[in-house]
């Protein structure tokens, strides 16, 4: 122990506990004694004290009494309550009372070190003990980085990142975190050289011979609950929702559901008229365009505009893999409290169906929102603070009720994302005509090129990647890593407005591997 901790022991028969208080003290306490609670609240009005363990049954004030004139004047102070084993009613109320720990006479020593350590030195300890394991890890995880070669290990890795960044930030381990974040922006320029090596014959290839992608996922992870016909499915997407957001709402539903968590990969662009369309159409964007050009909607450059029939396609789709001649699927798209309001009133109608779809758009509203406005950049400046902003969101949001509500009703749930986002902090600078697209991570343009070849993947013949034919000599520009585009003409504003932004369309590990995740009421 680096610095002596101070214990106030209260119990009217004190000198029964002189083997306890020197094997305490042999440890490095510093052990007080008190008679009676009345001595015991002067003492610690007047001194200080890391702990106090104290003796339910005494003469004039009884233990609970002094824990409550203690939680008064000195909320933050450890309270460890010792009874005697046949009364368990006062134990129930010690534990309704919030008391930090108990112990039921007779107690050995040993239990009472251990309390305390755990109360006073728990936390140091586990930090300790990240720190060590992340240190040992950190070389492995180099070595890792440099041999993945599929699907599954990049998501394996990407998992082990995001939870380390989590471990650290809780211990402190700031300049552990840097070192973690180096290894991050690392594994994500391997990433991105590993998919542009792969995207095409990912587009080319059958569906069993390329990860689970955007026109998959209702193959996939919807159609085997459609088909063992249990009672109603809910197919919930909540657009730009990241790995590391859904991670930090799942404890919350875990009470709810049996979470049988997968993960899928957005297409690219990374973004929602491209990826959005592909699942609910369950084809790439050129085959909409090819197939149904009624549905798609290729000129627009505002993304909302671009999304206008996803209840048809996927009413589409699941006639085309002969779910019924015929699958009518309610589908709501929730953008405000009002309309989450209005999706709720409606959930005894999508009982009475096979299947149903609700689009939360609320993180990519405040994803774009939050790049054009200071206070949402004041409150989430970094992906940490964005993460506790979505699960505040999202604890008082339709879309946890809606899951109430699933759970309650027993529905099946498949809930995922169309894509991610990076927040991104290096400007790239584009060479494009007037008539490119204005997306910050990804542009269309006839000869649109990049500065640096390294910071974009960029491709001409756009069917290739599964997109549709948009005239001669345009091609596709998608930034890698954590680049955004800027115009040589316009490179000081691009760069401070948007520094820092969570943008998405690109290729990085934030805005590609998505969790899908499938939810059993309990």
């Amino acid at each position: 122990m680096t610095e002596t901790k101070r214990i106030l022991w209260v119990d009217d028969e004190i000198g029964g506990l002189k083997s306890h208080i020197l094997f305490l003290e042999g440890r490095g306490f510093q052990v007080t004694t008190a008679p009676n609670g009345e001595d015991a609240l002067a003492m610690i009005s007047e001194d200080g004290y890391d702990a106090v363990l104290l003796d339910e049954q005494m003469p004039g004030m009884r233990g609970i009494q002094v824990f409550e004139a203690i939680r008064d004047t000195h909320p933050r102070l450890p309270v460890v309550m010792v009874t005697k084993s046949e009364e368990e009613h006062l134990m129930d109320q010690a534990i309704g009372r919030r008391v930090d720990d108990y112990l039921v006479k007779p107690i050995n020593p040993n239990q009472v070190l251990s309390v305390l350590k755990r109360l006073l030195e728990g936390t140091q300890i586990r930090h300790q003990t990240i720190a060590q394991a992340f240190s040992r890890r950190y070389l492995e995880l180099e070595d890792e980085r440099k041999r993945v070669s599929t699907w599954d290990e990049w998501v394996a890795l990407y998992r082990e990142l995001l939870s380390w960044e989590r471990r650290l930030i809780e211990a402190g381990e700031r300049g552990l975190a840097e070192s973690r974040e180096e290894l991050h922006r690392a594994a994500n320029a391997d990433f991105a050289r590993w998919v542009q090596e792969r995207y095409r014959g990912w587009v080319a290839a059958d569906r069993d011979r390329r990860p689970v992608l955007s026109p998959d996922l209702v193959e996939v992870h919807v159609r085997p609950l459609l088909e063992a016909d249990q009672g109603p499915v809910f197919f919930v997407i909540v657009d730009c929702l990241r790995l590391d957001q859904w991670l930090s709402i799942r404890d919350a539903v875990e009470p709810l559901f049996e979470i049988d968590e997968a993960f899928a990969g957005s297409i690219l662009p990374s973004a929602t008229p491209y990826s959005r369309n592909a699942i609910f159409s369950g084809w790439f964007p050129r085959d909409i365009a090819e197939k149904r050009p009624d549905l798609w909607i290729g000129d627009a450059d505002i993304e909302g505009s671009m999304n206008p029939h996803e209840k048809e396609l996927i009413e589409l789709q699941l006639k085309r893999k002969g779910l019924g001649e015929a699958v009518p699927v309610p589908y709501h798209k929730v953008f405000t409290a009002e309309e989450g309001a209005t999706a709720l009133k409606r959930v005894p109608r999508a009982l009475q169906s096979r299947l149903s779809a609700f689009v939360f758009n609320f993180i990519d509203v405040l994803t774009h929102g939050r790049s054009e406005s200071e206070i949402l950049l004041e409150i989430a400046p970094d992906p940490e603070a964005f993460r506790s902003l979505t699960r505040s969101w999202f604890l008082h949001s339709a879309l946890y009720e809606l899951l109430r509500q699933a759970a309650r009703h027993g529905v099946r749930v498949v809930l995922t994302s169309d894509h991610g986002s990076i927040h991104c902090l290096r400007p790239a600078t584009v060479y494009a005509r007037r008539d490119a697209t204005q997306n910050l991570r990804y542009k269309f343009g006839n000869n649109i090129h990049s500065d640096d070849p390294e910071t974009a993947f960029r491709e001409v013949d756009l069917e290739t990647i599964g997109l549709p034919h948009m005239g001669t000599n345009v091609a596709a520009l998608m930034a890698v890593e954590d680049y955004y585009f800027v115009y040589p003409t316009k490179l000081r504003e691009y760069q401070s407005r948007y520094y820092g932004a969570f943008l998405h369309g690109g290729v990085s590990l934030e805005e590609l591997i998505l969790p899908v995740a499938t939810l059993t009421p309990h």
